[in-house]
């Protein structure tokens, strides 16, 4: 028989709130503080700093590395190309395939965003030791991964799970 699950859910105790939380107050911040006057988002930095860290991708493979769905990783490449912070072009292996990379003016941005974002994630994580640090950020890759390739449950099967 199923273990009955308690009806209450302490927030302050639930991984997932805590890890959108920290990320939001981040996010925030890091918007409000660094990228707001360059008129940029947190997507967009995402994709700034992936094509920095990676060098020249594929959409698709932009869209994995960023998190951001296909449609709307489209729509923001489009507007980074009008703002003249990356260029786009089809891909030298396919037609299909378009593959997006920094421009110049969008390279000087990034080489002066890096410094403020490192500034961030120094405050967030004051007073943590960095053996700690490194075992957080390890545990949180190893819980994306599980969590990337956990199989998708049918709606129906969960609904299941809670009615017992």
């Amino acid at each position: 028989m199923a273990q009955k699950l308690p009806s209450r859910l302490d927030l302050g105790d639930y991984l997932p709130y805590l890890v959108n939380r920290v990320g939001t107050i981040i996010a925030e911040q890091f918007g409000a503080e660094a990228l707001a006057e360059y008129g940029l988002s947190i997507a967009m930095w995402r994709v700034m700093a992936a094509l920095a860290a990676n060098g020249s991708q594929r959409q698709i493979d932009l869209s994995d590395l960023t998190s951001i769905d296909a449609s709307t990783l489209s729509r923001l490449v489009s507007r980074l190309v009008h703002m003249g912070i990356v260029t786009r072009a089809r891909s030298a292996s396919s037609n299909r395939e378009v593959a997006v990379t920094l421009s110049v003016k969008g390279a000087a941005l990034v080489a002066r965003l890096i410094p403020i974002a490192r500034e961030f994630e120094r405050d967030a994580t004051a007073g943590l030791p960095a053996h700690e640090l490194a075992v957080l950020k390890q545990c949180l890759r190893r819980m994306y991964s599980n969590m990337k390739n956990r199989p998708a449950a049918t709606k129906q099967a969960r609904l299941k799970r809670v009615a017992v």
